[in-house]
């Protein structure tokens, strides 16, 4: 009987990313604003502190040191991830900041450096006959080298635009971000069993926290007419900018490991763990790093770009499925 592969031949758009979508036509509909703005403003801060914290309790660092002795492997993800992808991001924002928005531009940047998905990249690892505990590993070492490698990057790429991290961002990092994460990471001991056996809820809470953010960060763009000045053609460069990037990365990160005789389950897991961004990740740090005022335009390229790498890899997944793993 041949094996069934359910993930590639879902529909697509999946509802996490139409929540998302909805989210954005609530904005515009009816962007929050005085007492609601405030309160949204305050909650999505606690929101995102909170995933953090679990992010840091749900970690494994026994098993991820395990995983680490793989190092051409684990180099391999890291170098498309926080080398390739910064790269190509520079290169688009050079050949397009004539023509987009600063925030955009600075959204462009933030995208490329972004850590690694978690769940989806192992899902397509699996699907597709990769080597799974290397995708596990992988995925679990780039958000852990996000906390840090992401702001610091993004500071060094647009700390001179005017669109890029504000001065404030720092210390929002720590508070928000690090603090949290830090802590989760020494309670792990005493709560990690129970993050980890109650993922279901807690990755719902997880998107709760995401589609709100998305929400207040669009609110305040329309609030203050940013929207006003971007154009449907800006829109469509950006998916443009979003869709090259995914094509040269699945293509070095396909070619690239035959340079040193990788297995083909290390070819599949460096595809789909060196490709993908993490949305749930990058919202959240946008609205630590960067000025309430271009958050929102910020955030429009990480929105486009992750159905976009949901559809490509689901395809990628399913093809590789059934020509025999």
């Amino acid at each position: 009987m041949p094996r069934r592969f359910p993930f590639p031949a879902r529909w697509p758009i999946e509802p996490f990313v139409l929540a998302v979508l909805a989210a954005i036509a609530s904005a515009a509909l009816l962007p929050a604003g005085g007492a609601v703005a405030t309160g949204l403003s305050w909650g999505t801060n606690a929101g995102v502190a909170l995933l953090f914290f679990v992010y840091g309790a749900r970690m494994q660092p026994a098993e991820a040191l395990r995983g680490l002795r793989d190092w051409r492997l684990q180099g391999a993800v890291a170098g498309a991830t926080y080398v390739l992808f910064p790269l190509l991001g520079v290169l688009l924002a050079l050949a397009t900041g004539w023509f987009l928005d600063d925030g955009l531009v600075a959204g462009v940047l933030f995208l490329a450096v972004l850590p690694s998905t978690v769940q989806s990249c192992v899902v397509f690892t699996a699907v597709a006959g990769g080597n799974v505990p290397g995708a596990v590993v992988s995925a679990t070492v780039s958000n852990l080298a996000g906390i840090v490698l992401t702001p610091l990057l993004a500071a060094l790429l647009m700390g001179s635009s005017g669109a890029g991290p504000d001065a404030a961002g720092g210390g929002r990092i720590v508070l928000l971000l690090l603090v949290p994460f830090l802590a989760g990471l020494a309670a792990g001991g005493f709560v990690g069993g129970w993050v980890r056996r109650h993922r279901r809820p807690l990755s719902f809470l997880d998107r709760c926290v995401i589609v709100a953010v998305v929400y207040a960060a669009f609110s305040r763009g329309v609030r203050q007419g940013v929207w006003q000045q971007v154009h449907p053609a800006e829109v469509a460069v950006v998916l443009a900018c979003a869709a090259v990037l995914l094509a040269v990365v699945l293509a070095a990160a396909w070619w690239a490991p035959r340079l040193w005789g990788a297995t083909r389950p290390d070819r599949v897991t460096v595809l789909f763990c060196g490709s993908n961004k993490s949305l749930a990740t990058g919202l959240p740090m946008a609205t630590v790093l960067f000025d309430p005022h271009v958050v929102g335009l910020v955030a429009l390229p990480i929105v486009l770009y992750h159905p976009l790498q949901i559809t490509v890899c689901s395809v990628l997944a399913g093809r590789m499925a059934r020509a025999g793993g």
